[in-house]
């Protein structure tokens, strides 16, 4: 039995160092991205509920583009508090924002998607370039770099949506060192020719694709997935591309509970059983080889059969991944997260494990 264990961890880190060297190190050990401006026309769209104490702070920044040709589509979800009021502000405040006011509507009530589609009817410009009301581009230069990366066959960008540091927490850490393996995954899988997902707080396409596949009307019941699920539908290797310059990122704020964070990926995973069966294939094997790495070296560890098999392929895994992830973070600028690399690896194996279990029991909470 511990033989035929032994060969199956032989299999397991075979199928890790494929997933880390192959798939991830299409990203990790790319070249450093070029830009070449484009200019073209952008319409920035951002979708806000209940958001005035992050708009309020926010939007002001995305109004300091240096973009020759933009306008800031901002959507009111039908807000409690003073969201609308602000963005009525805005819009008198700045020549280039266009205000949408979406009220409660009984068959789309509280869902995000309705209010987006309403967004991107009222947007002038055929290129949508989209972030999330708390939410931040780390440079004036935002708008360019992300509009940089379409060409007449790559119509849909997708980017990177970093977490804001927090000196001296580890929850912190774990949040960060999840985005950016998250971000190393839709990055490589789309250099791969596969995209199976982006994210909303940087996220840009032509209109013309959300037409292309009705918008959200295959998963206008499903509350999330405004953003990985258009993605999953609509991405090809043909027409989708990456943009991952320092001065292209966003930054949100992160969760500072672990009750807030855990809930946050209940809703993040919900979507995931609807992507395409390929997309749930690869991003199956991924965890279940890491949860099995995992399990069978400390089985065999334990009855110390062929200890020093065992261990020379857990260090050897250790090594390749820590280097490949390693050269990931550093381009997305969060280094520091990777000093904290197997103990917020088996952290996330666990967390990963909880939340699919805990979605079982009961839905996550989405969009109010």
């Amino acid at each position: 039995m511990l033989l035929i264990l032994l060969y199956a961890f032989i299999g397991i880190v075979a199928i890790q160092l494929f997933y880390y060297l192959v798939v991830f190190g299409k990203f990790s050990f790319s070249k450093k991205q070029q830009i070449t401006p484009k200019r073209i026309p952008i319409s920035v769209i951002v979708c806000a509920k209940n958001e005035a104490d992050n708009v309020k702070e926010f939007i002001p920044l995305l109004a300091e583009q240096n973009y020759p040709d933009y306008e800031i589509v901002l959507i009111d979800d039908a807000s409690s508090d003073e969201t609308l009021e602000l963005f009525e502000s805005f819009e008198k405040q700045y020549s280039n924002v266009k205000l949408v006011k979406v009220q409660n509507n009984e068959a789309f009530w509280g869902n995000k998607k309705f209010a987006l589609t309403l967004g991107i009817k009222a947007a002038s410009r055929e290129y949508l370039l989209f972030t999330d009301a708390d939410c931040f581009p780390t440079s004036k230069d935002w708008i360019l770099n992300m509009s940089s990366q379409f060409t007449m066959h790559k119509t849909i960008v997708l980017g990177y949506g970093a977490y804001e540091k927090i000196k001296g927490s580890f929850l912190n850490k774990i949040i960060r060192f999840e985005t950016m393996l998250t971000a190393t995954q839709y990055f490589s899988w789309a250099k791969m020719g596969k995209p199976y997902m982006g994210v909303g707080r940087n996220l840009a396409y032509k209109r013309e694709e959300f037409f292309r596949v009705n918008g959200f009307i295959d998963h206008m019941s499903v509350r999330s997935g405004d953003d990985d699920l258009f993605v999953n539908q609509a991405a090809k290797g043909s027409n989708t591309t990456c943009c991952y310059t320092p001065e292209s990122f966003t930054i949100s704020e992160p969760k500072t509970a672990w009750k807030d964070w855990f809930n946050q990926k209940r809703r993040h995973v919900s979507t995931a059983k609807l992507y395409k069966g390929f997309d749930k294939f690869q991003l199956g094997l991924f965890y279940f080889s890491q949860l099995l790495f995992l399990i069978l070296a400390i089985v065999l560890l334990a009855f110390q059969f062929q200890w020093m098999i065992v261990g020379g392929l857990v260090v050897f895994r250790y090594i390749f991944s820590w280097i490949t992830l390693g050269y990931a973070a550093g381009k997305l600028k969060e280094k520091d997260v990777m000093y904290w690399f197997p103990i917020i690896e088996i952290i996330l194996i666990f967390t990963q494990l909880n939340v699919f279990f805990t979605n079982l029991v009961s839905k996550p909470v989405h969009w109010k």
